[in-house]
């Protein structure tokens, strides 16, 4: 597995299939698989991981898999 993974605040909120938005000090994270990505976020720090409704995609080129992750980070990321 490939990816990239980041700590952001959100206090805007991120919405995720399990459980609706969750807002605050949050981990997100890519998940590289071929040609296809997909998203994930916790509260920083939690055991438990959500799917951000929808966070799963397929690339023309694995290779910009960093790019949709930068980019989702600086979406979300609202520091005070």
């Amino acid at each position: 597995m490939a990816g990239k993974r980041s700590d952001l605040n959100a206090p805007g909120g991120v919405m995720t299939d399990e459980v609706g938005v969750i807002t605050g000090e949050v981990t997100l994270v890519s998940e590289v698989k071929g040609s296809d990505v997909t998203l994930t976020v916790q509260y920083k720090d939690a055991a438990e991981w959500y799917h951000v409704t929808g966070g799963k995609l397929t690339l023309h080129d694995a290779a910009d898999a960093d790019v949709v992750h930068d980019l989702t980070v600086s979406l979300l990321h609202r520091p005070e």
